[in-house]
């Protein structure tokens, strides 16, 4: 992978960010010429998505003299392109960032549209930036390497895509899961990117439209964090569990067509299994999700539901009693 944005860089002010795990696969890295530069390995973990670890990066950074013209290259999956690009955004008031993805998870979704951050109070995400990179090149062939789980973690952020967008939905519920990664996929992720892509342009602090991409994530972040005090869960599940609970909410206050809930709810059942919480954990996560980043207002439970396949309608606020109604009904399935 020949990355031609480097030359407008000076040698002495690149270093790169990369998971441990891919020391096992030193030809790709070999390939990449990344080694040229100076490399801090990281293990990647959602509980050392953390400012401890930002500082080591910015240690890092200023070891090696890198000026507000230098450049940070993230190589990782979502965990790492947080982490790397909000060490970037802040290190000298921002320096520039390029994630190069290695999991469908960081290549839908994490690696663009510049939303970095950190995990905070066990809650996710809840200190970060808007700091685009200054390119995100993706190389499909690492989806070989990546174990079933973590594919599947990708594809229920592409699901979320896909309830964005009706031909979209219609190709996802068409794709085998048993065979992957096949092929077609190259162009279903080419999709989720341009969908994307599209509303990002349209709103890139997330004033508006942008919300809609945070379907499924209300349910799905409270459902992550509780996870971390317990057994962690990939978040591509959570996102498939959120989106179960607010499709529920969707039916029950929007009216929306019951036919992508069903959907869903085989493709979780089949594909994902049932969420390990028990309604015992439903005020627990209740309460999580009222210090939820999304919220405008103390208390508030802020959701984006959708009225059909591809009509999503933000800002829906939601009782704490139709929260517990949705997380009761997955519970239930």
């Amino acid at each position: 992978m020949e990355l031609e944005v480097l030359n407008k860089y000076e040698k002495g002010q690149i270093c790169v960010l990369a998971d441990k795990k891919l020391i096992r696969h030193p030809e790709w890295l070999a390939s990449t010429k990344l080694h040229d530069y100076p490399v801090m390995w990281i293990e990647v973990s959602e509980s050392g998505k953390s400012l401890e670890t930002v500082s080591k990066i910015w240690d890092f950074l200023f070891e090696h003299g890198i000026t507000r013209r230098g450049l940070l290259i993230c190589i990782g999956g979502g965990i790492l392109t947080d982490l790397g690009g909000f060490a970037a955004a802040t290190y000298k008031r921002g320096i520039d960032y390029i994630n190069i993805p290695t999991t469908l998870l960081a290549m839908i979704d994490a690696s663009t549209g510049g939303k970095t951050g950190i995990n905070y109070r066990g809650l996710k995400n809840s200190i970060g930036t808007f700091a685009p990179p200054v390119a995100v090149p993706i190389d499909p062939s690492w989806l070989s390497t990546l174990p079933a789980e973590q594919f599947l973690s990708g594809f229920g952020e592409m699901l979320k895509t896909g309830l964005l967008d009706e031909q979209l939905w219609s190709q996802l519920l068409q794709y085998d899961l048993e065979t992957m990664p096949t092929k077609g996929l190259n162009e279903l992720i080419e999709q989720c990117l341009a969908i994307k892509a599209r509303i990002v342009q349209e709103d890139p602090q997330e004033t508006g439209t942008r919300k809609v991409l945070n379907l499924g994530h209300t349910f799905g972040h409270a459902i992550e964090e509780i996870s971390f005090q317990q057994t962690a869960i990939h978040h591509g599940y959570a996102v498939v569990y959120g989106l179960i609970a607010e499709l529920y909410l969707s039916v029950v206050k929007l009216g929306c067509n019951k036919e992508p809930l069903q959907q869903l709810t085989q493709i979780m059942l089949h594909d994902y299994g049932k969420p390990q919480c028990k309604c015992s954990d439903v005020q627990t996560l209740v309460k999580l999700m009222q210090q939820d980043k999304k919220n405008e207002h103390a208390g508030q439970i802020n959701c984006t539901l959708l009225q059909a396949v591809g009509k999503p309608v933000i800002n829906q606020e939601i009782t704490e009693q139709e929260a517990v109604e949705a997380w009761e009904y997955l519970f239930s399935l």
